[in-house]
């Protein structure tokens, strides 16, 4: 493995989703802005995830930045699969315009509506435009070097969930809020 992840200290997003009654949040390291004009990002979400199955069905997605000191909702979300446990009842959310569930402690946050879905290996990138964004009461930025090492919520052997296209676009107990 290359020594450049490690060498990352990466902001820590908690990222949403809902489809229908299903629900789920999960931690993300791998997401970036990918466009200026017009505003473009990529989230990528692993296969193995509930949350991706969620997202691949939905039309927004929940990105929050958590802020300093928010380790035990980092721990909470990178550590724990919404496949045993629904996360989102454990911490205070409100809904999004585009039905996205939206974290109330956080740092930062943005409703964003979900453009395109492209497979990335073991992580599906959904290309993404802010529709909605706010401040939340946290301040600061946690980053993975805040937290330490992180267990995935989902063994790294689970198998991959099955992509279903979108559009054509794309082939084959309580958490601390605070």
């Amino acid at each position: 493995m290359s020594a450049l992840p490690g060498a990352l200290d990466v902001a820590l997003l908690v990222v949403t989703a809902a489809a229908g009654e299903a629900r789920s949040g999960c931690l993300v390291g791998f997401a970036t802005q990918c466009s200026l004009e017009p505003e473009r990002f990529l989230v990528c979400l692993s296969r193995a995830n509930r949350t991706y199955e969620v997202a691949r069905e939905a039309t927004t997605l929940g990105v929050h930045v958590l802020g300093d000191g928010q380790v035990e909702l980092a721990r909470w979300f990178g550590g724990t699969t919404d496949d045993r446990v629904d996360k989102l009842a454990a911490v205070d959310w409100r809904p999004g315009d585009g039905g996205a569930p939206l974290l109330v402690a956080c740092a930062a946050w943005s409703e964003m509506r979900i453009l395109e879905q492209l497979p990335l290996g073991d992580h599906v990138g959904f290309v993404v435009e802010p529709a909605a964004s706010g401040a939340g009461d946290h301040r600061g930025i946690l980053r993975l070097s805040d937290v330490g090492p992180l267990a995935p919520g989902h063994p790294g052997d689970d198998p991959p969930r099955e992509h279903r296209p979108r559009g054509g676009a794309c082939p084959p107990g309580r958490a601390p809020t605070a």
